[in-house]
């Protein structure tokens, strides 16, 4: 018990130098290297008995002998990943893929030591940034590789295209001989042909570049990036790195199975803040605001003592599936009304007045034009939905 107590805290105290590094912003080489202690650690550690146990799940149609096709998961999570990315309108993207394995066992014939494998792995992932010589540099000046290897490194890493470089590949004389690399190649083959089935491989390119530092990774594993476009006036360079990205990573989950068991898994992630910084720097450049309701009408009033009324045509809206609010003052001003819709982004406002009341009708007012129009009020939801692009009612 007192060696797992030792044991729980070297990972506690671990785990807390992991964050405090991300928090920092240290190197990538360094985080690297400290979260494969903190696993090893974990790994150490093992399972606690005397915690409930859970049971991993697996696919119905998986079993032990492996007999399933993994390129399907893996290609669905590239379509999940394209339609997204498309879904979200932030401008044309780029899908790169490789395999750990290949990656793998280029360094291996290329002639990389089995200890420099993580380390120059993570000066490659840096090509979509920094030029090759930079790269070179790098893994020569700073990490101790030859000359010689650095080059070989080079001929493969500059590389990118599609299946037909798969195809080229599964040639190469020194590379088709990497047991790592043509299980790799095989995989990514057949990646490709499903991805032609679902109609994105236009999108999907295979880059040899592509590392992804997380060491658990251990097989295909991607990258979603934005294509660059000439910058419109008044719009700054964007400059966010990937938007998303993912791979499979079938050791993981399995460590933390009491019996060992091979748990077979692949995800992607969503770089949810990058992707709210362009769509916040576009809208800018554009001079449009950012909505931060789903409202499409405030139900406002002109005079003192309309709470009620306000409150009537409100439930009227909701009930006809309107997306409507109010402010919950009794008397609030017109203007104050009128400014929240501003920079709520509201695009209409249902006023209603003591003459409004009198003639039977509700004054919709367009918060971007200012334009005000009298609408009888059993027409008023036919005219929002009208104006908000919702389908009208046929009676």
């Amino acid at each position: 018990m007192a060696e797992r107590a030792a044991l729980e805290e070297l990972v506690k105290l671990q785990g807390e130098r992991v964050r405090g590094l991300k928090q920092q912003k240290a190197s990538s080489e360094l985080i690297e290297e400290e979260v494969g202690k903190l696993l090893k650690l974990k790994a150490q550690l093992g399972p606690d008995e005397s915690k409930q146990k859970f049971v991993l799940k697996t696919p119905k149609d998986f079993d032990i002998a492996g007999n399933f096709d993994p390129m399907i998961p893996d290609a669905e999570c590239l379509k999940i990943m394209c339609e997204i990315l498309s879904s979200l309108q932030i401008g044309d993207f780029l899908v790169k893929v490789n395999d750990r394995r290949i990656l793998d066992g280029m360094f291996a014939i290329c002639g990389v030591s089995d200890s420099k494998f993580r380390t120059i792995c993570s000066s490659v992932d840096k090509l979509d940034k920094v030029s090759w010589e930079e790269v070179k540099n790098e893994m020569v000046g700073e990490k101790g590789l030859a000359p010689e290897v650095a080059d070989r490194i080079g001929d493969y890493v500059q590389q990118h295209g599609g299946v037909s470089l798969v195809e080229q590949l599964l040639q190469d004389p020194k590379l088709s001989q990497n047991k790592q690399a043509l299980e790799g190649l095989g995989d990514l083959k057949l990646l490709f042909e499903y991805l032609t089935l679902f109609g994105i491989d236009d999108k999907i390119s295979f880059d040899l570049s592509l590392a992804r530092g997380l060491d658990y990774y251990t097989g295909v594993i991607y990258e979603a990036v934005l294509l660059q476009t000439p910058a419109q006036a008044g719009e700054e360079p964007l400059g966010v790195g990937s938007v998303a990205a993912g791979g499979r990573y079938d050791g993981l989950v399995g460590m933390f199975d009491p019996k060992g068991r091979k748990v077979p898994c692949v995800g992607l992630s969503i770089g949810v803040e990058r992707i709210f910084s362009i769509v916040e720097q576009r809208l800018e450049a554009l001079e449009e605001k950012v909505r931060t309701t789903e409202t499409q009408v405030l139900v406002a009033s002109a005079q003192k003592k309309l709470l009620e009324e306000r409150l009537k045509l409100v439930s009227e809206l909701w009930d006809a599936g309107i997306k409507a609010e109010l402010l919950y003052k009794k008397n609030p001003k017109l203007l104050n009304q009128l400014q929240y819709c501003e920079e709520a982004g509201i695009p209409l406002v249902a006023i209603i007045g003591e003459q409004e009341l009198k003639d039977g009708v509700i004054k919709l007012r367009s918060v971007t034009s200012r334009e005000e129009v009298n609408v009888r009020r059993e027409d008023l939801v036919e005219e929002i939905k009208r104006r908000t692009g919702q389908p009208l009612c046929i009676c």
